[in-house]
């Protein structure tokens, strides 16, 4: 394959994709340092400190979130814009069929929350953080993608002036000291994980990721990451959806909710595009690239308009969502999703997401696993 045929393949879809390879990445010298039981105690007390410190940081408030929405709300998430990953679908005949929905289990309630902004009456500065569940049935199932997916999706109403760079780096730094929080907690109640395994590094490091392809213009998205992991083992990725310089974006982004294509300027003043990205960790366990978060702040009518053009989704304009954001009845916002079963993945040192979660796996994957004492949890 050419370099440009490999960028493209890896521009959307998680995972490995083939289990000769998830069987040459999956560590053969594992041996947990938490049981089953202890885990689940280690687990839930990183999850109190994780929500708590996310209401404190950024004025969030714990609300419930929709685990099934209506197929005409337009509110599902539908994760990427090539259509690859389509939801769970289910109609409920409800009243004999008299009264009948058609329904969706979420894949993230990304576009449930910002709605939800406004049911909850949340005023600029103020937010809403969710215990999401969410089903994902086009996944590739590997160690660290599940078809059952759980989420702290939050989201905050903000300003037309916080609609800048300066706002999202301090936002997502604000998110990083509540996970290292967390992880000083787990430390210092289970010391044996800081003695086998280097803690997170105490701050993020910032990149556009226009420079991150300029960096190593010939790898793939993926091995781009991986690259820029080795020396920097804790960054944020700026602008990921809009095309870069070799025409492709750093990955594929849904065109209605993070805003990749509003222009910007990098810290040293040059133009950029994209106020949105990812957290990305190396993962000393499974010696790997670890998305632990991606978000960033939304669109407007206007970046909503130019982003489903640019993606040949113009219909989508006709949905209430986005006729919502059309006629400005929901306020502007920045949120994001951090995959809690990843969060918690990586602060337990565990090689496997099915340690932390209960979903379900293919039997070659569970005898892998089992053949190198990785305690999948059914």
């Amino acid at each position: 394959m050419t370099t440009t045929s490999l960028k493209e393949a890896d521009l959307a879809g998680p995972g490995i994709g083939d289990y000769d390879e998830v069987e040459k990445i999956l560590p053969d010298d594992y041996e947990p340092l938490l049981d089953p039981k202890e885990t689940m105690r280690a687990l839930y007390a990183a999850k109190r400190v994780i929500e708590d410190g996310m209401c404190r940081e950024l004025n969030l408030t714990l609300v419930q979130v929709p685990l099934i929405v209506d197929r005409e709300s337009g509110v599902n998430d539908y994760l990427d814009r090539d259509g690859s990953r389509t939801p769970v679908t289910l109609h409920v005949a409800n009243d004999h069929e008299k009264n009948p929905i058609d329904a969706e289990v979420v894949q993230a309630a990304t576009k449930w929350k910002r709605m939800a902004l406004r049911q909850f009456g949340m005023e600029p500065g103020e937010g809403l953080l969710t215990d999401m569940r969410a089903v994902r049935k086009d996944y590739f199932l590997d160690h660290d993608h599940s078809a059952y997916v759980d989420q702290w999706d939050w989201e905050k109403a903000i300003r037309p002036e916080d609609r800048t760079l300066d706002y999202l780096t301090d936002t997502v730094n604000r998110i990083w000291k509540v996970l290292k929080e967390a992880e000083d907690v787990l430390l210092g109640r289970y010391p044996m994980l800081a003695e086998a395994y280097p803690p997170l590094p105490g701050k993020l490091e910032f990149f556009h990721a226009e420079d991150v392809l300029a960096m190593y213009p010939d790898l793939p998205r993926k091995q781009r990451e991986t690259a820029l992991l080795q020396d920097h083992p804790a960054v944020f990725i700026y602008g990921i959806g809009w095309p870069l310089a070799d025409g492709l974006p750093h990955e594929l982004r849904a065109a209605d909710y993070d805003d990749w294509s509003t222009e910007t300027v990098s810290a040293d003043g040059r133009p950029m595009h994209g106020l949105n990205g990812d957290i990305l960790v190396w993962n000393p366990v499974t010696h790997r690239r670890h998305e632990l978060m991606s978000g960033g702040i939304r669109v407007t009518k206007d970046s909503l308009r130019r982003q489903l053009e640019l993606s040949g989704q113009l219909d989508f304009l006709d949905l209430p969502y986005h006729q919502a954001i059309m006629r400005d009845e929901i306020p502007l916002s920045i949120g994001s999703g951090i995959g809690q079963s990843r969060t918690m993945m990586l602060l337990l040192r565990k090689a496997h997401l099915g340690e932390v979660s209960v979903s379900i796996w293919p039997d070659v994957l569970k005898r892998m696993c089992a053949e190198r004492h990785i305690n999948v949890l059914e």
